[in-house]
Formats: C-alpha cells, sequence, structure tokens
C-alpha cells in the first residue's frame, strides 16, 4: 500500500500536533448535530505532514479502528490498527510499508494490563520498552478522540475510481460526482494525463463542503475495509 509519493516513512506521531487543534475545532462545531451515528464510518483529514483515512466500526461494545497515513512527500502508506473493549484498549498493530517493513502487535488483557507485544523489523523479531508501549497507547487515544471528533462532525471519506466526465465510481459501487473546487478538479485531470489506467481520487465531504484528499494510481478499494469482513 504505497503512497502517491516516494522516499522514506514519516511517523504517525508527526501529525497529533495538528490532529489536537482539529479535534477541538470538530468537537465545538459537533454540538448540533444529531447524536445517531452508523455503527460503521469512514472519515479522514488533511495534515500539514500528509493524509490520514480513518475507518471505525461501533459494534456489541467493541470499537475497532483503522487509520492510513499516506505522506504528501518522502513516504510510504503506514497504518494502524486498534481495538477496545468499552474504553479498555485491547490491540495495537501498526505496519509501515518500506524497503524495511516494520511490524508492531501488542496486545492488553481485560484490565488493561500487557499480555503481548512484538515488534518485527524486515523480519527480525524485537521486545519494545515500557517508554515504546506507552507512546502507542498515547497514539491510540489520540486517534480514538481524533475519529469521535470526525464522526460527530459528520466528515465522511469517500473514495473511487475517476472517470473523464468527472464523474466517480466508488469502492461501494455507486457513480457520483464530487463536488470538488476547480483547482482540485485540474490537479486529477493533470494526474489523469500521466497514467495509463484511471487515477484513484479520495476526498472528503462534510456540511461545510467537500476536500479533495489523495490522488494516486493505485486502486485504493482493494484494500477499502467494509463493513461486513471488519
Amino acid at each position: 500500500m504505497n503512497s502517491f509519493n516516494e522516499g522514506a516513512v514519516t511517523p504517525l506521531l508527526s501529525v497529533w500536533r495538528g490532529v489536537l487543534a482539529l479535534a477541538g475545532v470538530l468537537l465545538l462545531s459537533a454540538c448540533s448535530h444529531d447524536s445517531s451515528l452508523p455503527p460503521f464510518t469512514a472519515s479522514g483529514y488533511a495534515d500539514n505532514q500528509g493524509a490520514v483515512r480513518i475507518w471505525r466500526k461501533d459494534s456489541g461494545g467493541e470499537v475497532h479502528l483503522l487509520s492510513a497515513f499516506s505522506p504528501w512527500h518522502n513516504g510510504n502508506t503506514s497504518t494502524a490498527e486498534y481495538r477496545w473493549q468499552g474504553d479498555t484498549l485491547s490491540l495495537i498493530e501498526l505496519n509501515i510499508y518500506s524497503k524495511t517493513p516494520e511490524h508492531v502487535r501488542v496486545r492488553f488483557d481485560d484490565h488493561g494490563e500487557l499480555s503481548f507485544m512484538q515488534r518485527e523489523v524486515s523480519g527480525q523479531k524485537q521486545q519494545l520498552s515500557s517508554d515504546q508501549i506507552a507512546l502507542y497507547k498515547y497514539r491510540a487515544e489520540q486517534i480514538r478522540q481524533t475519529s469521535d471528533a470526525l464522526r460527530q462532525g459528520r466528515v465522511v471519506l469517500r473514495q473511487g475510481r475517476w472517470h473523464v466526465d468527472g464523474t466517480v465510481t466508488t469502492c461501494e459501487g455507486q457513480t457520483v460526482k464530487p463536488e470538488l473546487e476547480t483547482w482540485a478538479i485540474q490537479h486529477i485531470e493533470r494526474r489523469q494525463q500521466k497514467s495509463s489506467v484511471e487515477v484513484s481520487v479520495s476526498w472528503l465531504e462534510a456540511p461545510e463542503g467537500s476536500q479533495l484528499l489523495l490522488v494516486a494510481n493505485e486502486d485504493f478499494c482493494t484494500w477499502q475495509p467494509m463493513e461486513k469482513s471488519f
């Protein structure tokens, strides 16, 4: 799952300063919205470091969350998957897709105590320090707070294949025409001219309007999680 740019991986932690400010603004704006939310949602935001896409499912007291970070420059996509039982974090799983791939898996028991931890870099298994685990837990809580704010603010992520007539076939099989700004459409068209296949686009829709998030040659739909299997 390479990003639309090339280079070294940018860690997810680099976006959190902007996330905190974003979450505060969205939580304030969410107060006027209906509190009923669907169990499965997709959202995201643009940070000065890159684009973050978030999928989330709330079911039977469990929260399952997957975030994908794609840096604007010099980087590859990295993903972070989390599970909570109520408010208790039970799983952290991180993947960085680069020439030296990294995989981290941490599990916690019903009381929030550490039950399993492992870090694997280029096939070599390593132990994690208590400081590293604390940092991963901090990231988990921050991304959940951000997800809460984005859901309440009705910020919705859409993805699909772009067509020459300006329509998009979404990953759910719908054909829609995103209401994007002129500069965004021109950017997509320029990328399309350099590609032998229809490019994928990712954009956000909110009550305040729409915003282009990503354009890439890769097919986003091949790995986008779906509600039934997530």
